[in-house]
């Protein structure tokens, strides 16, 4: 049988729904192969698709979370060609880039459960994410400066503006394990809770019922901000705010203020 890689699941929100995606490798710690790329993607299509569900929570199964690449799946084998059969630059232009892709700019809020180790390309998932929950026991690790490559999967980009570049540099160039305490402490996730999917799964349910393209607006607008100057930043904020004025969660948002009641968004 082939292997089910990524397992998707809905579940309902009040007047909406979440998908939850978890990753299923778990005797590989949820390594990424090829195939296991096209089943994400796959997954995540399939959820913004869908115009009720307005939160997505990523997971792992088994004991971590994701290990980055499958370096089983790379022909190492001695001989002719070697050094171009090993090359990881096509794997990441097919594979990892367009997942990563996919996930920083899902139409939703994204929520990452992190259950277990999220190492090389595993932690820059987790930090793709807009929020991420981690169990107590979960690391994080840097993986890439120990086999003589660089942070891939937009880990590079996601590091220094999660953590600043002091700490990004030292993660990087060290590969030292980073606790789940550590990583809420340095900015890399949200919070640590007992049960991180629990938590990640009450927080897409919150998130679901507020108003999806606003929040996804702001995400783009704290992403981009430290790349303009504060008057270009305000500009941006106008056409912004002017855009999500025409919304119908907007006129809902404000009505419901004005009559003291609790608003039924819908994400338009």
């Amino acid at each position: 049988m082939t292997e089910q890689t990524i397992l998707y699941e809905e579940r309902a929100a009040g007047n909406a729904k979440i998908a939850l995606i978890t990753l299923n490798r778990p005797a590989a710690l949820n390594s990424f192969i090829p195939a296991m790329h096209e089943a994400l993607r796959a997954a995540l299509a399939k959820a913004s698709a869908d115009g009720d569900i307005r939160a997505c929570v990523i997971t792992g199964a088994g004991r971590g979370f994701c290990a980055g690449a499958d370096l089983g799946s790379f022909d190492f084998t001695p001989g002719r060609g070697l050094k171009e059969r090993g090359n990881p630059g096509p794997v990441i232009e097919a594979q990892f880039n367009p997942t990563a892709r996919a996930v920083m700019n899902l139409r939703m809020p994204t929520i990452c459960a992190v259950n277990g180790v999220a190492a090389g390309a595993g932690a820059s998932l987790v930090m793709s994410c807009d929020m991420a929950i981690a169990a107590p026991g979960a690391s994080f690790v840097q993986a890439f400066s120990k086999i003589g490559l660089i942070p891939d999967a937009g880990g590079s980009w996601l590091l220094p503006q999660r953590l600043g570049l002091a700490r990004a540099l030292g993660l990087a160039f060290t590969g030292d394990k980073l606790s789940a305490a550590q990583a809420k402490e340095f900015g890399m996730i949200w919070d640590v809770q007992d049960d991180a999917l629990g938590a990640a799964l009450a927080l897409a349910e919150k998130l679901a019922q507020m108003p999806t393209q606003a929040l996804v607006e702001t995400r783009r607008l704290l992403r981009t901000a430290q790349n303009r100057s504060f008057d270009q930043q305000l500009d941006i904020e106008r056409d912004a705010q002017t855009a999500m004025g025409m919304t119908d969660d907007y006129i809902e948002g404000v009505n419901a203020f004005l009559q003291k009641r609790v608003p039924q968004f819908k994400g338009q």
